[in-house]
């Protein structure tokens, strides 16, 4: 496990018999030879047309040979139907060579997919934080023991305490976790976070051509912020509002993960509901 300093972070011609006179053998062998010389002609377009209609093997996407690997933790497969991990990563841009921060990674089934999108010559840094760690136990450590993931960086940063290198990330993915900069529980040592100050942190840390990939359950329309305390979701205004004021545009909507069954009203951890919410998908850019 790499932990960043700076933070608790491959034909033959048929032999003939001596009886036959050398006239007969001369006539028999040009003969042969005017045959094989039709034959090649041919042949040609015959080989061609077999060419044209022998089936290639279909190419397969990064994405999905990253959510097909065989490396993957055995119960992120379980979780892939109702992410969508493949099509999530390719309708935000994410490419291979890329730095990504997965912000609050939590048990990092994102960071790991990312790692395999990237490739060797990319770099994911996963974040987390002492109450994410409680909250997920002993996935995040199966998840990067003994450097399974040799291109992912652990970066351990307190709320409030979030430091970045300015122009260091291609893309930074906020999976399911904006609403908790709206969350509040001294309790699980979950500071109130000063969105503002960390928002202002995400956009200088982003390259300028970089984006922000944001995905979250949808709150009732007009819920309050709180909402992101009480059921854990939060209205879509409000992360479009708080991102602009940050210097952030929307360039990207999708309507992927949409469920219209899913009771808002409820919290994502509702036992009917966990993995079948009502999710939405914005990216956005730093403003020209």
């Amino acid at each position: 496990m790499k932990v960043l300093a700076s933070h608790i972070t491959r034909r033959q011609i048929p032999n003939y018999s001596k009886g036959q006179s050398t006239m007969k053998t001369t006539t028999i062998l040009l003969a042969s030879a005017f045959v094989l010389v039709a034959c090649s002609q041919e042949s040609a377009p015959v080989d061609e047309a077999v060419a044209e209609v022998t089936p290639q093997e279909p190419e397969v996407s990064i994405y999905d040979a990253a959510t097909a690997s065989p490396e993957r933790l055995a119960g992120d497969y379980d979780r892939d139907a109702g992410r969508k991990p493949a099509e999530v990563l390719e309708l935000f841009g994410f490419e291979q060579d890329m730095t990504v921060l997965d912000m609050f990674s939590g048990g990092g089934y994102y960071s790991e997919v990312i790692a395999h999108v990237v490739g060797p010559q990319g770099r994911v840094v996963a974040h987390s934080n002492e109450a994410y760690l409680n909250f997920v136990g002993e996935e995040f450590t199966a998840r990067h023991a003994n450097e399974r993931l040799a291109n992912v960086e652990i970066l351990m940063a307190e709320n409030n305490e979030l430091q970045l290198n300015e122009g260091e990330y291609d893309a930074i993915k906020l999976a399911l976790s904006f609403h908790d900069m709206y969350f509040d529980s001294p309790e699980q040592n979950w500071l109130k976070i000063d969105v503002q100050k960390l928002l202002a942190e995400l956009h200088k840390g982003l390259k300028d051509d970089g984006f922000i990939a944001i995905v979250d359950h949808y709150a009732e329309t007009g819920a309050p912020p709180e909402s992101g305390n009480s059921v854990h979701r939060l209205d879509p205004t409000i992360v479009v509002a708080a991102m602009e004021a940050a210097g952030f545009v929307s360039d990207l909507e999708s309507d992927l993960l949409r469920n219209p069954d899913d009771d808002r009203s409820k919290s994502v951890f509702d036992p009917e509901l966990r993995g079948k919410t009502d999710r939405y998908i914005i990216r956005f850019r730093k403003a020209p």
